[in-house]
């Protein structure tokens, strides 16, 4: 089922020319995960990117995209953001800091602009799905596109 109402992060991808495919899926307050919602939606959780926030000692606040079923690694996405230690931001903190809640926070449109990395797999698929800015709500767009508007850099941010 495709979304109808526009969304903040909509409008941006919109005004910048990027192509982009929505779809929702009904909201499970109990099940936020992105492997709940790729299922949701019959898509790989492989290009399911969830946004996370996190915060440094040297930078104070940086966002990483990882694939939906992974975990970050704290040591990587610490190289990444150039600082020794970091830690995820706590969630009460995220409305506050990046203007999105659990379940709905997007790479685009935060309050404000944070360095951003996504993991180097997003060039791995054709597509790749990110939030809305709205739970229950996902965008497919082309991890390039994404990159080219977003300043994010590919790196290496998962466990293994």
């Amino acid at each position: 089922m495709n979304t109808t109402q526009k969304t903040n992060v909509m409008r941006l991808l919109d005004a910048a020319g990027i192509a982009y495919e929505s779809k929702s899926y009904p909201v499970d307050e109990q099940d936020l995960s992105a492997v709940h919602a790729a299922a949701m939606l019959g898509l790989n959780v492989e290009i399911l990117f969830k946004t996370l926030v996190l915060q440094g000692d040297k930078v104070k606040y940086f966002v990483c995209c990882i694939p939906g079923a992974e975990e970050v690694d704290l040591k990587k996405a610490a190289k990444a953001a150039g600082d020794k230690k970091v830690e995820m931001l706590p969630m009460k903190e995220l409305p506050a800091v990046a203007g999105y809640v659990r379940g709905a926070c997007s790479p685009i449109g935060m309050k404000k602009k944070f360095p951003l990395f996504i993991d180097e797999t997003c060039m791995l698929h054709e597509r790749i799905a990110v939030s809305a800015g709205v739970r229950g709500t996902m965008l497919l767009v082309s991890p390039e596109a994404l990159i080219r508007y977003t300043g994010a850099e590919p790196r290496d941010l998962i466990q293994y």
